[in-house]
């Protein structure tokens, strides 16, 4: 959400978002400081969560190196000393997105050692699998994680295709789908991905960076999945109950509380910033 705008944030309210998780990405461009990756953090954990709360959505955060970024050894060290401290966060779900991307030695080193960071702490973990060569980097995935010796349960490996989305549930994991507009998964296909595999530990997720994309994705794939005869209940178990399910294993937040709506007063501050830029506040409180 770092690189979305306003507009965004306000258009998924008025779809039904309430809450989002933002994974530490990649930024296009390869971060070459720490201190980069330190007020990143900063960013996703404090002003981001700040500003989608001004438009009543509820803000999480995984926290991370990613993999393009573990194939600078002396970089990921560094970023490695700081994870410890974010992943006590109070809005953190997650150890993410973590995994392979050339399937480097590298890449192997840092996301096994953050597979351990998460064990000892018990959270859920976000898992980017290779764009190139997925069914073997999925393979590979699985194996580690078991040699590590992570629950499935508390795992989701994300960016499956119709070619890895078997064997990941079947290994007792959350299979993930990032739909893109265009690429990697598009609505249709996990329209049938769903019909043929049902609801059951599956999560459906809005791509949304700073190249083509859509944060309404989810949206987009409820509305075809409900032209196809999919029910209100399994949709709501699809795009509510299931990250929910997940990531409140964090303990960063309840049900209940996911589902009261969110007060706010755009009047508010962060840091001595708002999200008005001279616009009438609207303030919203329960009654």
């Amino acid at each position: 959400m770092v690189s979305r705008t306003t507009d965004d944030y306000m258009a998924m309210y008025k779809a039904g978002v309430r809450a989002v998780i933002e994974p530490a990405f990649w930024l296009g461009q390869a971060r070459t400081h720490a201190g980069s990756f330190d007020d990143y953090f900063q960013m996703i954990t404090g002003w981001e969560r700040f500003r989608a709360s001004q438009f009543g959505i509820r803000h999480y955060s995984a926290i991370c190196v990613n993999a393009k970024e573990a194939n600078n050894e002396e970089l990921a060290e560094a970023v490695m000393a700081l994870l410890p401290r974010y992943l006590e966060k109070e809005n953190v779900v997650a150890v993410g997105e973590i995994g392979y991307d050339d399937m480097t030695e590298l890449e192997h080193r840092y996301f096994k050692r953050q597979l351990i960071l998460a064990k000892e702490r018990n959270l859920p973990v976000i898992v980017h699998t290779p764009h190139r060569d997925k069914k073997n980097g999925v393979v590979a995935t699985i194996q580690l994680i078991k040699e590590v010796g992570n629950d499935p349960s508390l795992i989701c490996i994300d960016h499956n295709n119709e070619e890895t989305v078997g064997m990941v549930l079947e290994g007792g994991f959350w299979a993930g789908h990032t739909i893109y507009p265009r690429t990697k998964m598009d609505a249709e296909r996990m329209v049938a991905i769903v019909l043929k595999y049902g609801t059951e530990r599956i999560l459906v997720n809005s791509s949304a960076d700073w190249g083509v994309s859509n944060p309404l994705s989810t949206c987009v794939v409820a509305d075809l999945l409900q032209k196809q005869g999919v029910t209100q209940p399994e949709l709501d178990k699809l795009f509510w109950e299931n990250p929910v399910e997940l990531f409140s294993r964090s303990g960063a937040f309840t049900r209940a509380e996911l589902e009261t709506e969110l007060e706010f007063d755009q009047s508010n501050l962060f840091n001595g910033n708002s999200v008005l830029r001279g616009q009438a506040p609207e303030i919203r409180r329960h009654h």
